[in-house]
């Protein structure tokens, strides 16, 4: 169990951009607040399980999906932290994580 999450800007900033395309494409809140939320579910049971998630090349990071997205995350010093939440539909070779 980490004592902390912790959200990288980027990681910030792709949240609100995903929801706020859902809200613009639906014209409602709706399936916006239902995968905020799920999306927060999913973060408390790797604050719980840290280890869970599926490990990449790099060996300090891990991928966890959350319906269509990937979170990317690392545990370090007993905190979560949430690097990137990437729309796996898009196309992997535009994505970098460092």
């Amino acid at each position: 169990m980490v004592r902390r999450i912790i959200w990288s800007k980027r990681a910030v900033l792709e949240r609100q951009e995903i929801l706020l395309y859902w809200v613009e494409r639906n014209k409602s809140k709706s399936y916006s607040i239902k995968l905020n939320k799920l999306i927060s579910e999913e973060i408390k049971i790797l604050a719980k399980n840290p280890f869970i998630g599926r490990e990449t090349d790099d060996a300090d990071i891990r991928i966890k999906v959350v319906r269509d997205y990937l979170l990317f995350y690392e545990v370090r010093d007993n905190e979560l932290h949430i690097l990137s939440l990437w729309d796996s539909r898009r196309n992997p070779g535009s994505f970098q994580l460092k």
